[in-house]
């Protein structure tokens, strides 16, 4: 039988490319999902599709983190940012403990169901600032579950796996491509429409990293014309 794995899916590039991989890779996936009180579900209804995609085991966990407020993503009197980002500045789309308590769950499912690894979109290069995606946060994750749990005491706790940790974002975008995410399916805009905005940080991250990667088909519109007259000026 294949090993088992969990793979933390938001519906976002970077997780529906680990979900990807991780398939790639003969992996019995559970991809694990969280309706966090985020401004909008669209990237859950994203995140069913990619899993369906995958051939994987699709989990939804509630839990209303977004309650206490304090970030713009599940804060309707907050602004969404939209004018870039900066690694030296922690922005507004950060979500007080977000990464810490889904991998907390998903540690817990994987030792539930006897998987070997929990996987994440985790990256270091393009992580817009949050505290929750550098290496040295994953690598004390790390040792805290193998200190934390019953599989981990008896030597065969799941590893934390972050395949895209040191890619850039048009790697990613290429990665995503090689192994058959559909890339419009997925969902990175902080807003919640029916089309990605073009104009929030998110997707000007993507939009950016699309062109890069010499695939400005998979950009937004609103990038497209920005990037073009970014690139006339």
């Amino acid at each position: 039988m294949p090993e088992r794995a969990v793979v933390l899916l938001s519906g976002g590039l970077d997780s529906s490319t680990v979900l990807g991989l991780a398939t790639r890779a003969g992996l019995a996936c559970t991809a694990l999902s969280f309706r966090y009180g985020q401004r909008h579900t669209i990237e859950l209804e994203r995140a069913s599709q990619i899993a369906a995609h995958f051939g994987a085991t699709h989990c939804v966990v509630d839990i209303n983190i977004g309650a206490f407020g304090g970030s713009a993503l599940t804060d309707d009197t907050m602004a969404v940012p939209t004018g870039g980002t900066s690694a030296e500045i922690i922005p507004p789309t950060y979500v007080p403990g977000r990464n810490t308590v889904f991998i907390a769950i998903g540690l817990s499912l994987a030792e539930a169901i006897g998987a070997s690894t929990l996987h994440l979109g985790i990256n270091a290069v393009d992580y817009s600032g949050y505290p929750d995606c550098r290496p040295e946060y994953l690598a004390a994750y790390q040792r805290l579950a193998d200190l934390a749990t019953k599989a981990g005491i008896e030597g065969r706790g799941a590893q934390l796996v972050a395949p895209l940790q040191h890619l850039t974002k048009a790697d990613i975008v290429r990665e995503a491509l090689a192994v058959g995410v559909p890339v419009n399916v997925t969902w990175s805009c902080y807003q919640g429409g029916q089309e990605p905005c073009g104009e929030c940080d998110s997707c000007r991250i993507r939009d950016e990293a699309a062109i890069a990667a010499g695939h400005p088909e998979l950009a937004t519109p609103t990038g497209r014309a920005r990037l073009t007259l970014t690139s006339l000026s």
